[in-house]
């Protein structure tokens, strides 16, 4: 591969400065292309698993994000009224899976990853428009504003709602809505000690979890017809929904004010692409594959492609052929929880927590069991051979 060859990433998010730190250690001279004025990403707090922990040390950084996992002792899964119906801890999931959980601002694994390029690779204010996916006798080319780019590799990261996929895939119907909204703060919570988990309800569910930081990451999610607001703040739609749930979740409520609170619609790509390239063009994380958050698997997918497509960066085929097959079986698994932690008749959770309290006392937690064949994974190549080329 020359050493001019060039890619331009449409999209600064987690996966598209991944990407780009991928190829940019692999030589290529690497372009970013984010919208946004600022590199702020929208969410609160990102839950990494061994799998993408394994891809970050393709980068470098794996050994530096671990140290940031804050989750000890006793955690696992609650009803509403705080009865345990499933417990693991920490210890088990680095024995089952080889490595830890880390939870941490978004913020910082994207100030980790920006800082892997050159400072002037990533252009802010800079809404890009694929003019032409190129193919093997010509370059792709990228505009923006004024300004036109060719590149030898140009990926798409920008998002559930890409508009690189939809050049790419016209015909694709793009993202529907999952059924339910979600909720999210990242707040200090002072004097409040608790066990990690997730309380699943009647069409809702809540996590609370420790960051390293001494915050707490809160999330919760619930069935509502798409486009909602609350008629007054989204916190007081919180208390209505939860404030009559366990501890600690009455004291994050306290403590958070009605700004802190995010509401976003989940969306997903239900029908899978074709492809996750066409010409001279890749597509990675939300642009590829949507899912619901249910597996916590986005963003770790997204961080997965982008060291895939880095080994790949010369065939796309083989990129496609690696990831399209596991990421819509993670994608599909990611919509059958769905299903299961936000169903509302009586019987259902009836039963699913029934059954849940005893598939755990037989054997690992179901959490567990739910990343076996996804947290596991490895990239196709090791740590040391990311420079080669």
């Amino acid at each position: 591969m020359a050493q001019s060859e060039r890619a331009i990433v449409i999209g600064g998010g987690i996966g598209g400065l991944a990407a780009a730190a991928t190829l940019h250690r692999r030589g290529w001279d690497v372009t970013v292309l984010e919208r946004a004025r600022t590199l702020e990403p929208v969410g609160a707090a990102l839950s990494l698993a061994p799998n993408a922990l394994r891809a970050l040390d393709v980068l470098g950084i794996g050994g530096e994000i671990r140290d940031l996992a804050a989750w000890q002792g006793d955690g696992g899964l609650r009803t509403p009224g705080g009865r345990w119906l499933s417990r693991s801890n920490a210890e088990a999931a680095a024995a089952r899976f080889g490595g830890p959980l880390v939870l941490l601002p978004r913020a910082t694994l994207v100030d980790r990853l920006a800082a892997l390029l050159p400072p002037d690779a990533v252009r802010t204010g800079a809404a890009a428009t694929l003019a032409d996916p190129g193919d093997s006798r010509r370059p792709a080319r990228v505009t923006t504003g004024g300004d036109e780019f060719e590149a030898e590799l140009v990926v798409g990261a920008d998002g559930i709602d890409s508009r690189v996929r939809s050049a790419l895939f016209p015909a694709h119907p793009g993202p529907v809505y999952a059924g339910f909204t979600t909720w999210r703060v990242l707040i200090p919570v002072p004097g409040v000690a608790f066990a990690s988990h997730e309380t699943w309800g009647r069409g809702r569910i809540w996590g609370t979890h420790p960051v390293k930081d001494g915050r707490v990451y809160a999330y919760a999610a619930a069935m509502t017809p798409a486009g909602g607001r609350a008629p007054d703040d989204e916190k007081a739609e919180l208390l209505r929904l939860f404030g009559d749930w366990h501890e600690p979740i009455p004291a994050v409520l306290a403590a958070a004010r009605p700004e802190d609170v995010l509401r976003h619609d989940v969306h997903h790509l239900a029908t899978p692409l074709p492809a996750y390239h066409s010409g001279r063009v890749a597509l990675l994380g939300d642009a590829a594959h949507a899912m619901p958050p249910t597996l916590g698997q986005g963003g770790n997918q997204a961080i997965e492609d982008a060291v895939v497509l880095g080994h790949h960066s010369g065939d796309l085929a083989a990129y496609t052929a690696a990831r399209l097959p596991r990421t819509t079986a993670i994608a599909r698994q990611a919509v059958k929880v769905a299903r299961v932690n936000m169903a509302g008749h009586p019987v259902a959770v009836a039963v699913r927590d029934t059954v849940i309290a005893a598939l755990s006392k037989a054997g690992p937690a179901l959490f567990l069991r739910g990343f076996d064949g996804i947290a596991d994974w490895r990239p196709p190549y090791a740590a040391g051979e990311a420079d080669k080329r």
